[in-house]
């Protein structure tokens, strides 16, 4: 029998935030290497141990940047989309419905979209010592050894032994700095938030503790809707559901939790400080990334994604630098960007939750500049890609086309653009841009009108069956 990887990729990663926002969270940036959190789990899970469709559990807003990590990968998954964010213990047991309509007898590994683990081998030693475990009916969490008296993590108090793991003596949550050292001292463990077990004891104990979450979930699933490579769980029964962790739900009300070591590294990347800790350093013990030039600084993590960034005498900061934000954080403080976030949200800053480059499912678009009577946009269409047929009510448009051959269909009127070619949309006229290459294509628009938000697009036809409101 083959483990079932269930990927969660729920979360806004706010920590990490200029880089990391609610329109492109942290699990697909690509965080000191060439694939993204996302896929680097997505290709931990490629040995023999496991079935090679994984399930993931994502939300609806970010199911077109699932979809494009697994086409770069090369992979198919089962992808479950949540009309609304219930926290994992849902997340979880739609995943494991999945499941046990793949194979009644399901051994589910449940893995965050966002945690950076290095030793493959070692992550697959871990894994193999506890299918025994997984076996007798226990609810198992992965433990980690503090390497220090971390205030970040919730912990983990072993109890008595079970072969290569233990039952779970207690749960303890996120601890003051004195009584983490305490914790590091007696062998308490780390919670790595990952978890692996049989889906159908998972399914009895969630029917057991949790009935009414348990129903109303079971009833989403029931009624999901497949809309293209996507399975929709039911808006209405999901919604109802309580939003709350695996941890509360199940965890700390049985005693069937156990708890497995890991051997092999591990991190959730979840501050800038981690993010410094885990990437390659300088001499001066600097990371750095873009455009950068530092003289007489040391230990500090340099982000520039444009512009030259330079840093002089200064130490243990924190600088990112994107094309609409700069953020400077003294890195011993790096957990207090979520505080931050949270007050740019409440000052309904744009900054907070939207990033300039936005994925669609043909490509992306970037803004480039704006004022009050034009916008302008690079926009990117994938080999293949078409965007929908539409019209606009406050805008015209300009396309200029920089890199590969466009279709352009205007007024039912089509023709093919090279680049440095150029054409007009009329405000009113109903258009449409493809890429019917094999190469991406590259198109600069400017925008002229009254209004430039997305909610101005009146989609006639779609392939990707997105509605008038969605973007």
């Amino acid at each position: 029998m083959k483990i079932i990887p269930l990927i969660l990729s729920g979360g806004a990663g706010t920590r990490l935030w200029p880089l990391s926002r609610r329109t492109r969270p942290k699990q697909f940036l690509k965080i000191g290497g060439d694939y993204t959190l996302f896929q680097n789990t997505v290709l931990r899970c490629r040995s023999d141990l496991f079935e090679q469709q994984p399930i993931v559990v994502a939300s609806n807003e970010h199911r077109f940047l699932i979809a494009e990590n697994l086409r770069e990968l090369g992979v198919e998954a089962d992808i479950l989309l949540e009309p609304v964010g219930r926290n994992s213990f849902p997340a979880i047991l739609a995943g494991c419905l999945q499941a046990i309509e793949r194979d009644p007898e399901a051994i589910v590994l449940v893995l965050a979209a966002d945690h950076r683990i290095l030793d493959e081998k070692g992550f697959g030693e871990t894994i193999r010592s506890a299918i025994p475990i997984a076996n007798e009916g226990k609810i198992i969490t992965f433990g980690v050894t503090p390497d220090h008296p971390a205030t970040g993590y919730g912990y983990i108090e072993p109890g008595a032994s079970l072969g290569q793991g233990a039952l779970v003596k207690q749960f303890v949550e996120k601890p003051e700095l004195e009584v983490a050292k305490s914790y590091v001292q007696d062998g308490f463990l780390w919670n790595s938030g990952n978890f692996m077990f049989s889906a159908s004891d998972f399914l009895e104990l969630s029917s057991a503790l949790m009935p009414a979450t348990a129903e109303l979930v079971s009833r989403a699933f029931k009624e999901r809707a497949l809309d293209l490579d996507y399975l929709r769980l039911k808006e209405e029964a999901f919604a109802q559901a309580e939003s709350i962790s695996v941890d509360y739900a199940i965890l700390e009300k049985t005693d069937r939790a156990a708890v497995v070591p890991v051997s092999h590294d591990w991190s959730d990347i979840g501050t800038w400080q981690s993010v410094w800790k885990h990437m390659e350093k300088d001499d001066d013990g600097n990371v750095s990334t873009g455009d950068v030039v530092l003289q007489r600084s040391g230990k500090n993590l340099v982000h520039s994604e444009k512009q030259l960034t330079t840093l002089v005498g200064v130490d243990d900061l924190i600088v990112v630098a994107t094309r609409d934000t700069v953020l400077v954080a003294d890195k011993a403080s790096s957990e207090e960007v979520k505080d931050l976030v949270e007050v740019l949200a409440k000052s309904e800053r744009s900054e907070a939750t939207n990033a300039l480059k936005v994925f669609r499912p043909w490509g992306n678009y970037e803004a480039l500049d704006s004022a009050e009577n034009y916008q302008v946009k690079r926009i990117v269409i994938a080999p293949g890609g078409e965007l929908s047929l539409q019209k606009h009510q406050k805008r015209s448009e300009h396309w200029v086309v920089v890199e590969g051959q466009a279709e352009v269909t205007v007024d039912g009127e089509v023709q093919v653009l090279n680049a440095n070619q150029s054409t007009y949309i009329p405000l009113g006229s109903v258009h449409r841009l493809a890429n019917r290459t094999m190469d991406p294509v590259a198109i600069i628009e400017v925008q002229t009108g009254t209004y430039f938000g997305e909610d101005d697009i009146i989609r006639l036809e779609d392939r990707y069956n997105r509605s008038s409101s969605e973007t």
